[in-house]
């Protein structure tokens, strides 16, 4: 078993992805921050539509040797 961070995808109140593993925490939180990231003219997050809201973050884990990291 080897540490890795878990990016953790949640659209919706949904959970939307949990299968992408990462060797760095910095790699991880760069790609968090771009899923997040929301374009138009919305002016507050209260424009987004709940269902279109985002949210993603990096959670510490245990995984085997074999598994793919990025």
């Amino acid at each position: 078993m080897i540490h890795a961070f878990l990016l953790v995808v949640i659209l919706g109140g949904k959970v939307q992805s949990q299968d992408m593993y990462f060797r760095s925490v910095t790699d991880c939180n760069y790609f968090a921050s771009q899923i997040t990231k929301r374009y138009g003219n919305y002016g507050s997050l209260s424009g987004v539509p709940a269902k279109h809201r985002a949210t993603a973050y990096c959670k510490p884990v245990k995984v085997n040797e074999n598994t793919e990291l990025y």
